[in-house]
């Protein structure tokens, strides 16, 4: 008989490679526009010494036909209801983007309930409590694809095939009015430590705005700044993996 509870589960958290028994769990947030399996790679150079979990939003791929989140927290609240608290194994949150503020507002939900992660990375997202960045979720489509192009987004589609277009376009709208709309509020600071990572050249978000990650915290913070530009990550996979080890403090076993 199916369990209901494992089968949302398996819904909104994928896993593409196994993981040793009791190693560090990293749960992975997307993009705006994003899917889980953007983090495909990172579970490859991670996995069996870090169980990589990705994210799945509605509203895309094989969950196209729900309707998308038009605001993060129902699903910072839709995790946190997700995650099994019987699980004792460290819990570490990685976002990108969209998927950095979402995972801020897990890791308030997580403190909240007695069970911190072990530490938050906020991927090319300013620092929450700056001042709002351009809003573009209630301009045209054009305007929106205008700005995935811009930050180089490898979920973009390609205009010669307005079909795919259509399909994604709500749920990029969707996304952009999540993180655009999004407002922090000042709260009890975390207890975990937070890395903010961003890329040298990122349009959207320069090293003194990811640096302001250090506020939601009374924990270490420090600041991790690649070579690239929005999605850095895609072109530093192993470099990232690295540092990911070493702030989960997991090594590679040598053969």
């Amino acid at each position: 008989m199916t369990d209901p509870a494992a089968a949302e589960r398996g819904l909104w958290i994928r896993q593409f490679r196994p993981a040793g028994p009791g190693v560090p769990r990293l749960l992975c947030l997307p993009h705006a526009g994003g899917s889980a399996g953007f983090y495909l790679p990172l579970s490859h150079a991670l996995s069996p010494l870090v169980n990589v979990l990705a994210v799945q939003y509605p509203g895309r791929q094989d969950r196209r036909g729900e309707p998308a989140l038009r605001s993060i927290e129902p699903l910072a609240d839709t995790l946190l209801r997700l995650l099994d608290p019987e699980d004792t194994t460290p819990l570490a949150l990685f976002g990108h983007s969209m998927g950095a503020v979402a995972a801020f507002e897990l890791a308030r939900r997580l403190e909240a309930d007695g069970r911190p992660a072990s530490l938050l990375v906020a991927s090319a997202r300013r620092g929450p409590f700056l001042p709002p960045g351009p809003s573009f979720h209630h301009l045209g489509d054009a305007a929106i694809l205008s700005e995935v192009r811009n930050l180089g987004s490898a979920d973009a589609l390609p205009p010669e095939h307005p079909a795919l277009l259509q399909l994604a376009l709500p749920a990029l709208r969707a996304d952009f009015e999540a993180v655009e709309s999004y407002r922090a509020t000042r709260a009890a600071p975390l207890s975990c430590p937070v890395v903010a990572m961003t890329g040298s050249d990122d349009p959207r978000v320069s090293p003194a705005d990811a640096r302001a990650w250090s506020d939601v915290t009374d924990a270490p913070a420090s600041l991790s700044v690649h070579p690239g530009g929005h999605f850095y990550l895609l072109d530093r996979t192993a470099e990232i993996a690295r540092e990911l080890r070493s702030l989960l403090g997991v090594r590679p076993t040598r053969t």
